[in-house]
């Protein structure tokens, strides 16, 4: 994730028609924390993670 921002910066700073528009990197970056918190709310769910069940 922390890839993707960094390249997107760069094109950001370049603005080079002939490379990738920004937004590329930056949607990467938006799937892959979706993914992430999908997964963990599966693994939550299934019981493969348990839970703090008193959060304080």
């Amino acid at each position: 994730m922390v890839f993707n921002l960094f390249r997107a910066l760069f094109v950001m700073l370049r603005n080079d028609p002939n490379k990738p528009p920004m937004t590329r990197y930056l949607g990467k970056r938006v799937g892959i924390a979706a993914l992430v918190l999908l997964m963990l709310i599966i693994a939550a769910s299934s019981g493969f993670m348990p839970l703090n069940p008193r959060p304080y």
